[in-house]
């Protein structure tokens, strides 16, 4: 099966050229774009979901042989979370390569991070089941390089950390209040307020309420640790 030069170009930037493109067809191909002939990638982002995960916990495991399981745990999550997943998806520019219905498009489907993390998944997948487990496992281990480098403090919760200081303190849990919505339905940009009983609080904007939560939690906590 001969396939276009951006799957191509794609091909180069994702590490992996495949011997059955058919599998790689059907990563990029979401469900607007599905027919009776032509599957979308759900299949494979199941099956890519459980490849990835045991690529890193093979990898936390061989790279930190005293770590506990209550260390290893985070760092896994923080590195196979839909976030992290996105954002890898991202620095390959999936989002140019994905078949998408007309809708799709024009809601900003190549940038919506769930799209993004689901399609990674199956390509993810579609490289297993083109070459075996080690392949897969090597681009992911290529792509997750620099993220495993800094797992410790990208899975350092701050969300908990900041609820362990309040409950340290005799204080109520934090409270996460949304200020404002911005932007298009297809691409919003939340601003969350987060709270504590003894009045400190802060801001921060993302594009999605959990990464806006996390981002308020972090800078509150920064300046809490400073004592400003």
């Amino acid at each position: 099966m001969k396939i276009s030069t951006e799957l191509q170009a794609f091909e180069a930037r994702l590490g992996h050229k495949f011997e059955n493109a058919e599998y790689l067809t059907r990563a990029v191909t979401h469900s607007s774009f599905s027919s009776t002939t032509r599957p979308d990638n759900q299949r494979l982002e199941f099956l890519g979901d459980r490849v990835l995960g045991l690529s890193m916990a093979g990898a936390l495991f061989e790279a930190d042989t005293k770590a506990a399981e209550g260390q290893l745990a985070p760092r896994f999550n923080a590195l196979v979370r839909k976030e992290t997943c996105a954002e890898i998806a991202r620095d390959i520019d999936l989002g140019a390569v994905l078949k998408l219905g007309r809708s799709e498009m024009l809601s900003g489907g190549r940038r919506k991070e769930a799209l993004l993390a689901d399609a990674m998944e199956a390509v993810i997948a579609a490289i297993y089941k083109d070459a075996g487990f080690e392949a897969a496992q090597a681009v992911v281990l290529k792509l997750w390089a620099n993220r495993i480098k800094t797992v410790d403090a990208d899975s350092r919760d701050p969300k908990t950390s900041l609820q362990e200081w309040a409950q340290a303190r005799k204080q109520l849990p934090p409270k996460y209040v949304e200020v404002e919505r911005s932007g298009p339905d297809h691409a919003p940009v939340f601003t969350i307020e987060v709270q504590l009983q003894s009045g400190q609080t802060m801001r921060a904007e993302a594009t999605s309420k959990r990464n806006a939560e996390q981002a308020a939690a972090k800078a509150l906590l920064d300046q809490l640790e400073s004592g400003q």
